[in-house]
């Protein structure tokens, strides 16, 4: 082994795009996790380049609020992000999570790549078998044709103000939930 080169090899990292609602609370949860490399709060699913959160939320774009996720399958599959995606929010309310209403708001999966498509339907045919809904699972599952970064304010969001209303009443209950369903997926404190 030659001088350039590592007796470790570098993580083998994969991207996921899922929507669900406000993508403050998304971001705040998947980092915690274990393999999570990144995640960017961003849009994805509309009609329109590089969208400007204000346009967004006039809900005439098309986009819906996402977060891309880079993560280690190795240590977090694509099917274990789904699973924490779907505890984290509530995929049978149509363009809305909470008080959060509009389409920028829906439940949606971007794939990238036809395995991706395939475990997500699975998983949502397994929730609906399941009876884990009372209401049908409205999440709609896309290939991505884009992915938007939101600006600069919106990434580490929940970090960066843990104390604002919006992200003790929203945010942090998603947050202890988590903890509770998947502590042995969080990352060391």
């Amino acid at each position: 082994m030659n001088e350039s080169q590592s007796s470790a090899s570098p993580s083998k990292q994969e991207i996921a795009v899922v929507g669900g609602g406000c993508f403050w609370c998304l971001e705040a949860a998947f980092a915690q996790l274990k393999g999570i490399e990144k995640v960017e709060p961003g849009f994805s699913g509309g009609a329109i380049q590089n969208p400007t959160y204000e346009k967004v939320c006039t809900g005439t774009t098309g986009h819906a609020e996402t977060v891309q996720i880079t993560y280690d399958p190795t240590v977090i599959s694509f099917k274990e992000l789904l699973a924490v995606f779907f505890a984290i929010h509530n995929p049978t309310t149509l363009n809305r999570q909470g008080t959060d209403l509009g389409t920028q708001y829906r439940s949606a999966i971007f794939y990238h790549t036809a395995e991706q498509r395939r475990i997500a339907e699975e998983k949502i045919g397994e929730l609906e078998k399941n009876g884990t809904w009372d209401d049908p699972i409205v999440t709609e599952i896309k290939p991505l044709e884009g992915f938007y970064r939101a600006e600069n304010y919106h990434q580490q969001y929940y970090r960066q103000n843990s104390a604002k209303p919006y992200c003790r009443v929203v945010i942090a209950p998603k947050l202890l939930k988590l903890r509770k369903e998947f502590e042995a997926k969080l990352k060391e404190a």
